[in-house]
């Protein structure tokens, strides 16, 4: 089996896990694609310590934490942010003739080949952990300004606004070379190298303000003169099919792009504000590995509970929480789990995110007449065991699902409650007749997003009284936290990355009774799905702060706004 048994060897001398384990985890392997140490580690069958700690042994190739070391910009530069992103390797510093190049995958000899020949350099490897690495491209990536903007600029400085308009208009289809094209493709590639979920582009009085959300928070990374507004946003505009001299109204649109071998969705919205348009780019990434259900951060006794719904041959399950909290992600997790040849799965959705292989996925289109309402209709005619429906908003789309649910289909879809109970009243205030409800719904799973500690820097204290009184957790006196500090890894922010809190609600006697009935409220039904054994999302929270995944004030934020 070639470079995957070396691997696995090398890991069998752990003794921490079994051959079926070993071969589960190989023939993920051969269905993603993601390297075999990834998932064992992402399986829990491995840390990834013993993972590093082991191939050092092995290969005598020494590790380094990267929030440790001194990386050299200068040095990252030479590889291209294409092979750093494909490869997981990032260059820590060169001399005239070698190259030091942390890598996760040591054995991976292709990847150094390639940066040999890119670099014309001997290479040094070093190995960093998986975790660390992503971090690190990160943070490299995602503020590291395309050198060539200044001479973009200086091009550009020598033409008026009307003139990079007239020539944008022009050329758009035929010249790729026109400067501002190369200016807005140039943020467009930094802002997916760098893992932002969205771009900001905003007129300011004096200049035009670039920022990338990135792990839920916003960073200013670019300010670019305000001669080139115009011609940014009209570029946007061109690229979008949106109308160039509509300038008083909102507009959407979207379009695709490769990036360094990624397909890149953007949708793109205009809005006028004081000094011009401001333009907001959502990013997807459909070449992006899915999301397994493991990955999600899941308690045991909750990822159980989640398997189980999923399993169940029919009735309606939901996912709540509020835009950006991954109730998507979550989704197709579930039917990636549960997708097989034996089962007939359609999804409506708008957009589409991910293409799953054997589930047959509908994009909305509004403008012919194809709406969640409409198009459930006619998925009901295909005869389907399992239907994922992106959205319910309205009233149609969820008498529809509910009768899909009556009618021996299991249907998954999302909607936007700060709690599972809650989804409960939201359904009955939408005007879901009770009975029926409690007929077709079987269970609710919420979740939140919260940042993630860095790990490298986070410190741990002892909750004072003072504190625990002050966040209305006195219970918690006297219990082992941990806060956020701030280290070069983290740009001194404490956190890096997210992960969800969650709560799974699963519709037993006792609850379905009550929503038959038309009785309680949001607390009653919580307190009903809690006698049930529902982990609240606070408790699962209040779990991962003492763990130290995440801080006590991430959770608090959460319980505050979720109720």
């Amino acid at each position: 089996m070639g470079k995957k048994t070396r691997l696995g060897d090398i890991l069998a001398e752990l003794n921490v896990f079994t051959e079926e384990q070993l071969n589960e985890a190989l023939e993920e392997q051969q269905q993603t694609g993601e390297k075999l140490g990834r998932i064992l580690v992402n399986r829990g069958i491995v840390t990834e310590l013993q993972l590093i700690m082991a191939l050092e042994h092995s290969l005598g190739i020494p590790h380094v934490q990267l929030s440790k070391v001194n990386i050299d910009p200068e040095a990252v530069k030479l590889v291209s942010p294409k092979m750093i992103r494909q490869f997981k390797v990032l260059p820590i510093s060169c001399t005239n003739t070698t190259l030091t190049l942390a890598i996760v995958d040591p054995m991976d000899q292709q990847a150094m080949a390639d940066v040999r020949m890119a670099t014309g350099l001997d290479i040094i490897p070093v190995l960093a952990g998986d975790r660390d690495m992503d971090i690190a491209i990160r943070q490299y990536l995602a503020f590291r300004v395309d050198p060539n903007i200044d001479k973009i600029l200086g091009e550009l400085g020598q033409e008026s606004q009307m003139e990079a308009n007239e020539r944008i208009q022009a050329l758009v289809r035929v010249d790729d070379d026109a400067p501002i094209i190369r200016m807005v493709n140039s943020i467009l590639n930094q802002a997916v190298n760098g893992r932002a979920s969205d771009i900001h582009i905003e007129p300011q009085e004096h200049d035009l303000r670039i920022r990338f959300r990135i792990d839920g928070e916003l960073f200013e990374v670019l300010s670019l003169p305000k001669k080139v507004q115009a011609a940014v946003i009209s570029r946007l505009k061109i690229m979008s099919n949106m109308d160039i001299a509509e300038k008083r109204v909102s507009q959407d649109g979207r379009f695709r792009m490769d990036i360094d071998g990624h397909e890149i969705d953007f949708r793109v919205s205009t809005l006028p504000i004081a000094y011009g348009e401001k333009a907001v780019l959502r990013i997807l990434d459909r070449s992006t590995n899915l999301t397994r259900i493991h990955q999600l951060g899941f308690t045991p006794r909750n990822m159980e509970r989640v398997l189980a719904l999923a399993q169940r041959p029919y009735g309606m399950v939901l996912v709540s929480g509020p835009t950006g909290s991954g109730k998507t992600t979550t989704l197709y997790a579930m039917l990636n789990e549960i997708n097989s040849m034996e089962k007939n799965i359609i999804t409506l959705e708008d957009p589409i995110e991910y293409s799953i292989t054997g589930i047959n996925q509908v994009q909305l289109n509004p403008k012919a007449g194809l709406t969640f309402a409409s198009g459930l209709r006619s998925i009901l005619r295909q005869d389907p065991d399992i239907i994922m429906v992106g959205e319910i908003r309205d009233l149609e789309t969820a008498n529809l699902a509910v009768q899909a649910a009556l009618t021996g289909h299991l249907v998954l879809s999302t909607l936007h409650t700060n709690s599972a109970a809650g989804s409960i009243a939201r359904l009955r205030d939408i005007g879901i007749e009770g009975f029926l409800l409690a007929s077709s719904l079987i269970g609710v799973i919420s979740q939140r997003l919260v940042r993630q500690l860095c790990p490298n820097c986070r410190q741990s204290f002892v909750l004072d009284e003072e504190t625990a009184q002050r966040l209305d957790i006195i219970e918690e006196t006297g219990q082992e936290f941990y806060h956020a500090v701030g280290c070069p890894l983290c740009r001194q922010l404490g956190y890096q990355g997210r992960v969800a809190l969650q709560e799974v609600l699963i519709v037993g006697s006792g609850l379905r009774g009550m929503i038959s009935r038309g009785e309680g409220s949001d607390d009653v039904f919580e307190r009903a799905a809690v006698a049930e054994s529902m982990l609240t999302i606070k408790a699962d929270g209040m779990d991962k702060a003492r763990q130290g995944i995440t801080s006590l004030e991430e959770v608090m934020k959460v319980v505050l706004i979720g109720g």
